[in-house]
């Protein structure tokens, strides 16, 4: 493999570790609705602050959602919106999992 052709796939695969959290898939869903702050995702997650601002970190390094700071409050928008691609076809690789393994258990 060519070394820029590596380079492609290891970006590709920080991407997709950036999502690979079930917070950080639920943080994505509803950045998709609308902008948040941290207080607000921390009450629909469930998490303490911290926790929160280190899971939206890491979606910020990989790109997927940006901030905009107003005042003190810095609020989260989801940058690249195709991101929510990614759910819808994670969802579609679930069903079609359900449907193979349907027709296994029917025979």
């Amino acid at each position: 493999m060519k070394k820029q052709q590596l380079q492609k796939y290891e970006a590709q695969a920080k991407v997709l570790k950036a999502l690979a959290h079930p917070t950080r898939l639920l943080i994505l869903d509803e950045l998709s609705r609308k902008e948040h702050c941290v207080h607000e995702l921390t009450g629909m997650i469930g998490a303490d602050m911290s926790t929160v601002s280190k899971h939206l970190s890491i979606l910020k390094n990989a790109g997927i959602v940006g901030i905009d700071k107003r005042g003190t409050n810095v609020f989260y928008t989801l940058k690249i919106p195709c991101a929510v691609n990614f759910l819808v076809c994670t969802r579609d690789v679930m069903k079609a999992r359900v449907k193979e393994q349907m027709k296994i258990i029917n025979g």
